[in-house]
Order: C-alpha cells, then sequence, then structure tokens
C-alpha cells in the first residue's frame, strides 16, 4: 500500500450519523481485515495521524475537518458456528444481530436500530434496553497501535464498564470479536424486537442525531439524600441509572435551538441536525446543557459522543 492509494480532501458528514463534519486530509475505505493493517502501518510510518471511522455514530467531526487519515471499516465477514459468531469489526450491528435470530440464536436482539459497526459497538460498550455488547465478548483480536502486532483480548482484559472499555484508551485497533449467544426462538426474538422498536419510534428522532449525547447517571455514585428530593425520581430510574435526559428536561431545555442544532423535543438526551448544523453549534449546546445541569443539581454530566478533530 502507498499514500496515493488514500483519497484526498473527502467530506466527513456524509459518513456520520449526524451529517455533520469537514473533510479528511487523508481517506481510505478498507474493505478487508487486512487493509486496515496496511493502512494504519502506512500512516504510522509516514507519521500521519490517523482514526478508525465506523457507522459513524456517536461521534462529532470538527467543521475544519481531521487533518490526517481516516481509516473507513468495511470488513464485513462473519461466520457463525453453534452459539457462537466470529466476526470481523466492520460488520453492521444491526444487520448482524438479523443473522443471528434467523439462526435462532438470541442474546443481540437490543441491537436491532443501532446505526454503529460491532468494532465501534465493543469500543464504547455500546447498549440498549438494559444490555450491553460486554456481555456477549468471548474474545477480541486487536492490532497494537504502537508495535503494530496482532493481540488476543479476553473478556476480562477488555475492562469494561458503562460505556467504556480499554480500547478508548490504549487506542489499539479491533480487527474482529467472537460473541457468545443463547439458544433461541426467532419467533420469540422478533416480539421482543418488536417491543424494541416501538419504544424507539417513540423516543428516536427522524432527524439526523449522534445518538445519546450523554452517559446516564449511576445512582450509586450520586448522594441519595438529594435524589430523594428529585421530582419524580423513583418513575425515572431504572437499572440502577437515572436518565441524562431527565436532568436535561428539568432545565427546560427541549427544543432549544442554536442555529440549526435543537435539543430534541421528544428526547432530551438526543441533539438533532434540522438541515445545516454545524459542529460549533453542537458544541455551545452540549456546554449549555453541561452547564444549566451543573448550576441547577449540582451534577456534571459526561458526554457519550466522542468528539474528532477538536
Amino acid at each position: 500500500m502507498i499514500l496515493k492509494d488514500f483519497k484526498k480532501n473527502i467530506l466527513l458528514a456524509p459518513y456520520t450519523t449526524f451529517k455533520i463534519g469537514g473533510p479528511a486530509k487523508y481517506f481510505f475505505i478498507a474493505t478487508s481485515s487486512g487493509q486496515i493493517i496496511e493502512a494504519i502501518k502506512l500512516a504510522k510510518k509516514l507519521s500521519i495521524p490517523y482514526l478508525v471511522l465506523g457507522g459513524g455514530s456517536n461521534i462529532l467531526v470538527n467543521d475544519k475537518g481531521f487533518n490526517g487519515l481516516i481509516v473507513k471499516v468495511k470488513n464485513e465477514k462473519y461466520k457463525i458456528q453453534d452459539k457462537a459468531v466470529i466476526s470481523e469489526a466492520g460488520v453492521l450491528l444491526s444487520g448482524l444481530a438479523k443473522s443471528l435470530i434467523n439462526k435462532n440464536l438470541s442474546g443481540l436482539e437490543w441491537a436491532i436500530g443501532v446505526p454503529g459497526t460491532l468494532g465501534g459497538a465493543i469500543r464504547g460498550n455500546s447498549g440498549a434496553f438494559g444490555h450491553s455488547i460486554s456481555e456477549l465478548v468471548k474474545n477480541i483480536i486487536v492490532l497494537n497501535s504502537d508495535n503494530l502486532e496482532i493481540n488476543n483480548y479476553n473478556k476480562k482484559q477488555c475492562k469494561f464498564f458503562y460505556r467504556e472499555s480499554i480500547f478508548k484508551y490504549n487506542k489499539n485497533i479491533i480487527i474482529s470479536a467472537e460473541l457468545n449467544l443463547k439458544k433461541g426462538d426467532s419467533k420469540k426474538s422478533l416480539e421482543i424486537i418488536k417491543e424494541y422498536l416501538k419504544t424507539r419510534k417513540k423516543g428516536n428522532p427522524n432527524y439526523p442525531s449522534a445518538g445519546s449525547v450523554f452517559k446516564n447517571l449511576e445512582v450509586k455514585e450520586l448522594d441519595l439524600n438529594i435524589i430523594k428530593n428529585y421530582p419524580r425520581i423513583n418513575e425515572v430510574i431504572k437499572g440502577g441509572k437515572i436518565p441524562a435526559a431527565y436532568f436535561i428536561e428539568a432545565c427546560g431545555l427541549k427544543g432549544k435551538k442554536i442555529g440549526d442544532a435543537e435539543i430534541y423535543q421528544k428526547h432530551a438526551n438526543f441533539i438533532i441536525n434540522l438541515g445545516n448544523a454545524t459542529a460549533e453549534q453542537i458544541v455551545i449546546l452540549i456546554s449549555l446543557i453541561k452547564q444549566k445541569v451543573r448550576n441547577k443539581f449540582g451534577i456534571q454530566l459526561e458526554e457519550e459522543i466522542e468528539y474528532v478533530g477538536f
């Protein structure tokens, strides 16, 4: 692989679910695990900053773009074996869930409607409806970003916790993963999915967004003497967490707009792009939310989305 294999000045907005973001200096679509590895090796050799891009959800790209190489992963092979699936990182999570359900395998139903890839889901320990990808992970194959060697991580080594994994911090690139499923019944799984999709339809916007902007808050990390005074608090606690949307809504921020960026009126933990929103406008809204929630509740919200090129 040589530098000429990379495209130049490719606008990143179409590759994100927010539909926001300037150009990447270099851009490469990797259709195999081998191409991902070769692209990263070349970037390292030439001292070019690089970023691996999956489904483009949960990120906000700077209006100025990214002054380096974006490797868009499209390695999408997977193999189902008994109650396990071995899958490359570029497989779309929602599509993988459908395939597993068709094979009467259960455990990934919650991922229907999730726009990201398997690699991105593992990196951020994505989840929904009380479940997360960490429940299913057995082994992960990664490219060590320091020495460019291939390493194997077991579940314990991944250090999963809420919306986090070690891969956010050691910067290793997920190449493939093995997931353990349970024997299920496709008809039952489809019934579960119907309910999930109904819930998503009620709260998820039809406008471009990055998904949930902030992490929900764990009750065990908050002062119980203060929590009990929150209005309707017992109605919103689920799975030991208080939705970030609860605090944002309580600050009266639903529908707040900066340019074409808006805090979604049906679900306050979404910021939507009404058409021509900029990254700068999104950042201003995020800052406003954090300030208002901090002033009213003394709570520091933490972003679930990640910033690219800032």
